[in-house]
């Protein structure tokens, strides 16, 4: 279960308005948008009222979004489906302890309930039913997509591409049938009313009823109550002193022998205590059911006694001193739960302080250790061995700390299950009360039928009054007798929500332990792949610091080769049931399909080996700062109720890289945002339209499409053989786009273009994302016979070169280095197979929403990330060498960006185009020119008989 976030601020919400896909489409097609009106309780003090909300429930992350009005752009705050349960009370009971009829608590981790109340009960119903089947799929997906630490927390998110078909092979959990069929048996059908659902927002929101409906004397008392809570904290120093006041001074005395050897004894013992402990699994159950105000209990005995009551006469009046001492011991109970929870409170505020003055005690020992360590070992012990020993006291203490925390992590755990089972039980007496209710109940239904029969056998002995007073007093016990069926029927669609409620906690438990188990299998992995390593790097250590044999028998050379051999293993995809538990950082293709090692270097592998690694550290530190999945978290719930638009925001989102999960959709949307107008004037199924004609007919292009499909992108597995999924697909969109272009038809490099979009697009989506590159995005005659527009960007690259980077185009220059033999590459396939992965799918991010500017930026960034290494070599063949390869060594993705839409500031698109126009004038008189050259050489060759006779061998043959 993930951390529970339950209800943020009511009135927060800031930054600028934007939008993201309607939820229907992030929920997945087809699927139904869970939103309308509820009224959520808020506000504090007297003034703490129902206030009208617009919800929305966001499959994404499990929250519940409530917004002021169906319009609103900013969510007020949510609520954490996902790590919350429910509970709702019965009319009856709700009216005797105040609270409204259709009202439902949402309970959150931390003990904070949040109160919503629907128009009707058919409608709080539905809500409760919706949002319990909402968390129990998340949470199931969940577990499924825990078991990959390379995947997504949320992998609905997944619905387009080949990299999507990768999630699909997850290790599945097992369906619980036993439980999935009890659900099933203790749902209770119900359908919704007008307020819920999309067609809720067309509708006016519920009118609340006044909140001044409460007397003076109360409002008094509320206030009181507030200023009487804001001054127990005053006037009362000693309250507020910390639990490390002492009246006597501390004074910090060296310690002797003997304390240093007891306490070194003590640490080993609490060692010994803590990996005994290790094994013991405990539940890992976030819920914390010991704040739930438990209101619907009732006395049987009342309840009987009330029934009696309306049966008998009404001259007695001890009915009034029993309803005045219940009231009285209904707020006994209060303030005693109230008690309860500050006893609570004071325990854990205890246990932290008491775990304070723990740790602070062994830091204390263990700077007296280093003091005495110092003072006493320093003059006999080398410095290397000291500093290697003071690492490892750093590790071991390190490795200590980490164990004290799972400790304590666990001990909650075990807290937790118990407040679970006390809840089960609690659970259990209501039940056993209600049945005694209905056992009453039945008795007083049989009590009136005898005396309605007995009515009935003597009707001459009553006289017309006695008739008409039975009359009434029959049809009385009527309309009581269908209120308590009515309430049967209540309890029993209550008992049924409950248990289903305690069926579903239980699986998640389940399922939560189960979870915990293959994280301490795995932590367990780690630590003895750790150890090994370890043992290793010390025979080492030892073996380079005195070596005990000639080279050539030295162990050393045995461990540096397993050493070797160990780095360069990698996660194998042969065994995913096992990939859990290895600890191996590197699997053999990273998330893109990209084969993270090559099989044929050795050097090349290790040095792959080493990038890769860097890679994942990189990885590992940018997920640690959430900032940017925080952001584009709240740009989607921002833009809940509204379709998405270009905005200064959207912009920036997209520059910082769009995260895995969303890029599909957000592709989609770029390349519809470019494409929209030409899409809507060709027919439904065009591209299912060419695809038929270019299979049926002899296409020109198609051989040469055969030829390059396997060479596209080898070392990607959805590329790598004739049989991948990709290769027909990749077939499939080129002879498509052959058949609507034939001026192009086929070029090398829109082979690359394609797999890289069918990574993330279906087939037609990618079809239309290469129109876009095409016939939007780059200039006439890119992709042509002559390349001319890829010419002319070589051209006013270098311009732009001589401007932004003048000391390394001048360096360039004074080597007389053309560096467009490196960049053409770049500009013709967007960077496809010249930078790391994670790099080229940021880069290409904001390609598909800006355009071919970004290409410049990046390659101008490219050479000014490394403009210092490169000014330091000395010759053109090294410089060219180095501009080879030096691409796939930038690995911060981040530094990148900021240089490219940073550092190269100002970037006017106008230049550029003003640029095009001037070279392309240039270029194509070039072109004339040699093409009036070729022309007249033909001739010459024609009229001249000497060089007509000389022919070529291939010539000769045909």
């Amino acid at each position: 279960m993930p951390a529970a976030g339950s209800a943020e601020g009511e009135e927060g919400g800031g930054g600028d308005a934007a939008v993201p896909l309607s939820l229907a489409e992030q929920a997945g097609p087809g699927a139904p948008k869970l939103c309308g009106y509820l009224q959520k309780l808020s506000g504090k003090g007297p003034l703490r009222n129902f206030r009208s909300r617009w919800f929305v429930f966001d499959p994404r992350r499990c929250y519940l979004y409530y917004f002021k009005g169906p319009q609103e752009a900013l969510p007020l705050g949510h609520l954490d489906i996902a790590a919350s349960c429910f509970s709702y009370h019965q009319p009856e009971a709700a009216a005797a302890s105040g609270d409204e009829a259709a009202a439902f608590e949402v309970h959150s981790p931390g003990g904070t309930v949040t109160v919503l109340k629907a128009a009707t009960r058919q409608d709080m119903t539905y809500w409760l039913q919706e949002l319990q089947q909402k968390r129990w799929e998340y949470c199931n997906n969940l577990d499924v997509a825990k078991r990959d630490s390379r995947t997504s927390p949320t992998p609905s998110d997944f619905s387009k591409g080949l990299v999507a078909k990768d999630n699909i092979d997850l290790n599945i959990l097992n369906p619980n049938v036993s439980a999935e069929k009890a659900r099933n048996v203790l749902a209770v059908e119900t359908a919704p009313t007008e307020l819920v659902g999309e067609q809720a927002a067309c509708q006016p929101a519920p009118v609340q009823q006044s909140a001044i409906n409460f007397s003076l004397k109360q409002w008094g008392t509320e206030i009181k109550n507030s200023m009487s809570s804001l001054r127990s904290g005053k006037g009362n120093s000693e309250n507020r002193k910390s639990v490390f006041y002492t009246s006597e001074e501390w004074e910090m005395l060296d310690p002797t022998q003997k304390d240093l050897e007891e306490s070194m004894a003590l640490e080993e013992r609490r060692k010994h205590a803590s990996e005994g402990n290790k094994g013991v699994t405990s539940s890992a159950f976030p819920f914390d059911f010991g704040r739930i105000p438990y209101k619907a209990r009732r006395p049987l005995k009342e309840m009987i006694g009330s029934s009696k009551n309306r049966n008998s006469s009404d001259t007695s009046p001890v009915e009034w001193n029993s309803g005045n001492g219940n009231k009285l011991a209904s707020e006994m109970q209060l303030k005693f739960q109230s008690q309860q929870e500050e006893l609570e409170r004071l325990k854990k505020d205890l246990s932290s302080q008491k775990e304070l003055v723990r740790l602070l005690q062994q830091t204390v020992r263990s700077s007296q250790y280093d003091k005495y360590f110092a003072s006493h070992l320093c003059d006999r012990v080398p410095k290397d061995k000291l500093e290697l020993l003071h690492q490892k006291d750093d590790q071991i203490l390190g490795l200590n700390n980490q164990l004290e925390k799972l400790n304590l992590e666990k001990d909650s755990l075990q807290q937790e299950v118990k407040n679970l089972k006390c809840k089960v039980g609690e659970l259990n007496e209501q039940l056993g009360m209600l049945m005694e209710t209905i056992q009453a109940k039945d008795e007083v239904i049989m009590k009136l039928s005898r005396e309605l029969s007995e009515c009935e056998d003597n009707p001459s002995s009553q006289s017309g009054t006695a008739n008409s007073s039975m009359l009434s007093s029959f049809n009385k016990e009527l309309q009581e007798l269908d209120r308590l069926k009515d309430n049967l029927q209540g309890y029993k669609t209550q008992n049924k929500f409950l248990n289903k409620e305690i069926l579903e906690l239980s699986a998640l438990r389940r399922n939560a332990e189960t979870r915990e188990r293959d994280l301490n299998a795995k932590c367990a992995s780690l630590e003895a792949k750790l150890c090994q390593i370890e043992s290793k790097y010390l025979i080492l250590l030892q073996e380079m610091k005195n070596p005990v044999c000639s080279e050539e028998q030295s162990p050393a050379r045995d461990v540096i080769t397993r050493l070797l051999e160990d780095a360069l293993k990698v996660d194998s995809s042969e065994h995913p049931e096992q990939a859990f538990f290895k600890p191996f950082l590197v699997s053999e293709h990273d998330i893109y399909g990209f084969q993270t090692v090559p099989e044929d270097d050795e050097e090349e592998k290790l040095v792959a080996k080493v990038r890769a690694l860097d890679l994942k550290s990189i990885s590992l530190t940018e997920n640690q700062e959430i900032s940017t999945g925080v952001k584009w978290e709240n740009y989607f719930a921002s833009t809940m109720n509204r379709e998405m638009i270009c905005c200064p925001e959207l912009k920036t989102l997209i520059r910082s890289g769009i995260p895995h999960e969303h890029r599909s959709k957000m592709w989609k949307w770029c390349i519809n945002l470019h494409i929209k107008k030409c899409k809507d004037s060709t027919d439904p199924g065009y591209f299912q339209t060419l695809l038929q004609n270019a299979l049926e007919k002899q296409n020109p292009a198609s051989k040469q499409i055969e030829l390059d499909l396997l060479r596209t992108l080898p070392n990607n597995k959805h590329y790598s053989s004739p049989t991948s999924e990709g290769i027909q697909k990749l077939r499939n969109v080129l002879l498509a786009f052959s058949w609507r272009n034939p001026d192009i038809g086929y070029c090398q490099g829109l082979n690359r273009l394609v797999a890289i979009a069918l990574l993330y697009l279906e087939q037609e989506d990618a079809f239309w994302c290469l129109v876009t590159i095409v016939e939007v995005f780059m200039p006439r005659d890119y992709y042509t016979k002559t390349l001319l527009g890829s010419q002319v960007d070589q051209r006013v690259f270098k311009d732009l070169m001589s401007e932004k980077l003048p000391r390394l185009h001048a360096h360039f220059e004074q080597y007389k280095l053309d560096y467009s033999l490196i960049t053409f590459n770049w500009f013709l396939v967007v960077f496809v197979d010249s930078v790391v992965s994670d790099i080229l799918f940021k880069i290409w991010d904001s390609f598909l929403y800006e355009g071919s500017k970004v290409i410049f930026r990046f390659a101008l960034a490219l050479f000014k990330y490394k403009e210092e290494e490169i000014l330091k070599l000395q010759d053109s063949m090294s410089i060219f060498k180095y501009l080879r390869y030096f691409t796939r060594t930038i690995l911060d993705a981040r530094k990148l960006i900021n240089i490219a839409f940073g550092d190269l500031n100002p970037f006017p698109l106008r230049q550029i185009r003003n640029r095009r126009t001037y070279h392309l004038e240039k270029v194509r008189l070039e072109l004339t020119e040699l093409e009036a050259i070729r022309e007249d050489f033909l001739r010459e060759r024609e009229t001249s008989l000497d060089k007509r006779d000389l022919i070529s061998d291939d010539e000769e043959d045909s």
